[in-house]
């Protein structure tokens, strides 16, 4: 938790890049990892921008899937 407020910061700097993020929860609702979709022009930018995140830098991530995705549905807030 003592990361927390850095790596909030740190994602602010992506503005509308930053398209949404958060934990991902297990059944009782205890964080089990993380989410975020970000806009990058590559994999080596994805990268990198997961490599500056300040959880990243702190050792708190096992591992990172860099995975693509094409946005073919948004449906807007109600």
């Amino acid at each position: 938790m003592k990361t927390r407020p850095a790596h909030l910061e740190y994602f602010k700097t992506y503005g509308n890049k930053l398209i949404l993020g958060g934990p991902m929860l297990d059944d009782d609702g205890n964080p089990k990892g993380s989410m975020m979709i970000i806009e990058a022009a590559n994999e080596t930018e994805a990268r990198e921008i997961s490599a500056n995140d300040p959880y990243s830098k702190a050792g708190l991530f096992e591992d990172v899937s860099i995975i693509p995705f094409n946005t073919v549905i948004v449906n807007p807030p109600a």
